[in-house]
């Protein structure tokens, strides 16, 4: 099975300049957990809701004036659309990330494969695997 095969599509990228309000509103509207940054036509960040409270609220930061680029997670670990889709489970499981933005042959983002995409689409002890490394990221926090 691909990426594209599992993958959930129609991702749409906010600017680093957007408000941090507006990411909650577009993650509460959209109903996913991450908001993919781009600027000039690039994939430059990622905006998690954990990334949200852990660098925003838990600050104590000015929430008014904060910024998508004060909050994300600049470094970017995608996917692309043509690879197996063990295979970017093996990058969820090195990197114990939950989500991936999925890049196609062109270099255009056309999705975001998420662990609930992966247990939705592939075997079950794919799934069990990748869920187990990256709840291990978190063991002892």
């Amino acid at each position: 099975m691909k990426v594209k095969d599992a993958m959930h599509t129609g991702v749409t990228w906010a600017d680093p300049s957007t408000p941090v309000a507006e990411l909650a509103h577009m993650m509460r509207r959209c109903d996913v957990g991450a908001i993919p940054i781009g600027e000039n036509d690039r994939l430059v960040g990622i905006v998690t809701d954990r990334d949200i409270v852990c660098r925003g609220i838990a600050a104590r930061l000015d929430l008014n004036g904060l910024r998508a680029r004060d909050v994300m997670t600049p470094e970017v670990i995608w996917c692309r659309d043509d690879e197996d889709l063990s295979d970017a489970v093996r990058i969820m499981e090195a990197r114990k990330v939950r989500r991936l933005p999925v890049i196609n042959r062109d270099k255009r983002m056309v999705g975001m494969l998420a662990i609930g995409d992966v247990c939705a689409a592939a075997p079950q002890t794919l799934a069990g695997e990748v869920i187990a490394a990256v709840a291990a990221h978190h063991d002892g926090a």
